[in-house]
């Protein structure tokens, strides 16, 4: 197996454009109470991006812009059906990302993707942002109200509250990859257009109604300023 030369840091702050909801999972119903409420931290009640919403979103716009997407993450035997136009960044996703341990795999096949390289943190608020907002007696999160129109009548209905986390808010945003013998920076180069692609769509739930727009400021690689290098990013070259 290839040896462990390195461990690379991303970090950055992720600002939200417009209000993020990532959702609590509430197993209980109270009167009066918003509907759907966002996930936060059991001891602080401050909102939090958790680490597998990011790896997840990643993983499936990149798998979507691969061309390879199914149903399932993909897998050994869809790098193997590949076209050879796919083949390379399907190996990537694999790489970076990982196979699942359901998968019988060969020494000779797992020496070929090796060991998942890249891991997620959970995103807490930036601990300045949060200070100031609660100096200022700012709320932490916002409630929205929503409804549906019926297309006949033209009346609102079933109407519901939604909390999210406000726009401008922000959050340290921090990854890792493991860097192997043999790797090249197509790794990184992958995992910053992946940064882009959530840039281009959302994270969390209603993207499609314009919750969860993000975006990357303060991208250090290794402690360095990486910005430039970020905001030059094209999500659909290479």
């Amino acid at each position: 197996m290839p040896q462990l030369t390195n461990i690379i840091t991303i970090e950055a702050t992720l600002e939200l454009v417009t209000g993020l909801r990532i959702g609590a999972g509430d197993s209980e119903m109270h009167i009066g109470g918003v509907d759907n409420t966002v996930i936060k931290h059991p001891h602080t009640q401050s909102p939090y991006i958790p680490g597998s919403s990011l790896k997840g979103k990643m993983r499936s716009l990149l798998e979507w812009r691969s061309g390879a997407v199914k149903e399932q993450a993909l897998g050994w035997s869809d790098y193997e059906k590949a076209p050879e136009a796919q083949k390379a960044e399907v190996k990537r996703i694999l790489q970076l990302f990982g196979i699942s341990g359901d998968a019988k795999l060969g020494l000779e096949q797992i020496g070929a993707i090796g060991p998942t390289r890249i891991s997620f943190w959970d995103c807490n608020l930036n601990q300045k942002w949060e200070a100031q907002i609660r100096e200022d007696n700012f709320a932490l999160t916002e409630v929205k109200s929503e409804n549906r129109i019926n297309r006949i009548s033209g009346v609102a209905e079933h109407p519901r509250q939604t909390e999210r986390v406000p726009a401008g808010a922000q959050f340290d945003f921090r990854l890792s990859i493991k860097q192997l013998a043999g790797d090249g920076e197509d790794l990184m180069a992958t995992v910053l257009q992946g940064m882009k692609l959530l840039e281009l769509d959302s994270v969390g739930g209603s993207g499609s109604r314009g919750y969860g727009k993000v975006k990357f400021v303060n991208v250090k690689v290794n402690g360095v300023d990486h910005q430039d290098r970020f905001s030059a990013v094209k999500a659909f070259e290479g």
